[in-house]
């Protein structure tokens, strides 16, 4: 097998895996727990089930549709570009990150397209079912990321003498993110920390 294989065939299963293990996990937090209900692994760490519309970490910005379509757009375009780095000799670092990235993107694609198609949305604390297509909660394109890792490392209370803040209760790490958003957030920044162009070879 040529390097150029070999670094396609990594790409495809490093990918399709993170996509799986990213609808594994959503799947059965929607299907076992109810919305808002956390469980308490450490005293820093819960699966906290929530859901949003918008960007990584439950950020709304855009118009849905806009949103849904963009990542469309941005994970063909990302593969593209992988492809076309792997013919001109992509490190293999290199090729690891672009992939945990697009994987992580085209994750909570699949819950914008589909989860509204094929979700149920019951009241708490009935829990989500699958439901016949086209009879779920939302429009195709619609559908609603779901989000479980929430990390709240830290916590306090604002002293009163501070101005603007005093006796407010602040967390660190407060976003509820999901595996996808893990993918995109630890290839981003590896990019940034060990990658540039200078990386071709």
């Amino acid at each position: 097998m040529t390097r150029r294989q070999s670094q396609v065939l990594t790409s495809v299963v490093l990918g399709l895996g993170i996509v799986a293990i990213d609808q594994a996990i959503k799947v059965a937090v929607k299907t076992s727990m109810y919305l808002h209900q956390s469980i308490r692994v450490t005293d820093w760490f819960q699966i906290l089930f929530t859901e949003n519309n918008g960007m990584a970490f439950g950020m709304e910005v855009f118009n849905k549709w806009f949103l849904t379509s963009f990542r469309i757009a941005a994970v063909v375009f990302l593969m593209y570009y992988i492809s076309r780095c792997i013919r001109r000799g992509m490190s293999w670092g290199y090729l690891v990150c672009m992939t945990m990235i697009t994987a992580g993107a085209a994750g909570n694609i699949f819950d914008c397209m589909f989860y509204g198609m094929i979700f149920n949305n019951p009241p708490a604390p009935m829990v989500a079912e699958f439901v016949p297509w086209g009879t779920g909660y939302g429009q195709l394109m619609l559908g609603r990321v779901v989000d479980m890792f929430y990390f709240p490392l830290v916590e306090w209370n604002w002293p009163q003498w501070m101005p603007f803040l005093a006796g407010e209760h602040f967390i660190f790490f407060s976003p509820i993110f999901n595996f996808a958003d893990a993918s995109i957030s630890c290839g981003v920044v590896a990019l940034v920390l060990f990658y540039n162009q200078k990386m071709f070879k």
